[in-house]
């Protein structure tokens, strides 16, 4: 039996510029089995980055539910939703988003003091998630002593911290070259075959997209067709 882990039911976001309201989302439904490999492809505007952060639970709907599990995001206060976050999902920027003064371990590390971690528990799942990803001569650099590709498997090594179960990653390789994006992908596909993560992929870009299980495309948002 297939486990929804994420379903986005009837989502319409509108946002208002002044007196105009603009529709980013329109009626979208979508649901994310646990352990499947979904990306959500458009073209710029196609509403790809509102659709990211209604997955994520960065924001809420106009209208609509959001169910994470068993919880309707959309009725939860920001404290929580910022607990479920830091419990279910990892998440995976374009920019990496790394803070520029901590170490590769003192980045890694981060979330794992909002879930009341212990410092001698953080540096050791810290260490061990850097030796996965191979940074473990890395440790102490910090992001401006590392390449792009090593910047983004910290941002990796990062969103693996608390063990969530789903993997949500904004164009993952769009500051990378052709190379080493390709070995980021390669490790999400590791990630989602040997331990069960459930990845999903925002991205414009066609090629990253087949490496999914499932493509949803996306218009004016609106999920204009679903490709296998």
């Amino acid at each position: 039996m297939k486990e929804p882990i994420i379903r986005l039911e009837n989502v319409w976001k509108i946002y208002e510029v002044g007196k105009v309201k603009v529709p980013a989302l329109k009626g979208i439904s979508l649901t994310i089995n646990k352990g499947e490999f979904v990306s959500v492809m458009g073209p710029s505007g196609s509403g790809k980055s509102t659709c990211m952060n209604m997955i994520g639970a960065l924001d809420i709907p106009t209208r609509g539910r959001i169910l994470l599990g068993n919880d309707d995001i959309s009725k939860l206060t920001e404290s929580d939703l910022a607990q479920i976050r830091g419990r279910k999902i990892g998440f995976i920027f374009q920019q990496f988003n790394l803070i520029p003064t901590l170490t590769a371990l003192e980045n890694v590390m981060l979330p794992m003091i909002f879930q009341g971690m212990s410092d001698e528990q953080r540096i050791k799942r810290a260490g061990e998630l850097l030796g996965m990803v191979d940074l473990q001569d890395r440790v102490n650099h910090r992001p401006a002593e590392l390449s792009g590709g090593q910047q983004q498997r910290v941002a990796i090594a990062r969103s693996l911290a608390n063990d969530p179960e789903i993997i949500l990653a904004d164009e993952p390789t769009g500051n990378l070259d052709t190379k080493t994006g390709e070995n980021v992908l390669d490790f999400l596909g590791r990630l989602h075959r040997e331990k069960g993560k459930t990845i999903v992929i925002v991205t414009h870009d066609n090629g990253i997209a087949k490496k999914s299980q499932r493509i949803e495309m996306l218009k004016d948002g609106k999920i204009v067709g679903v490709r296998k």
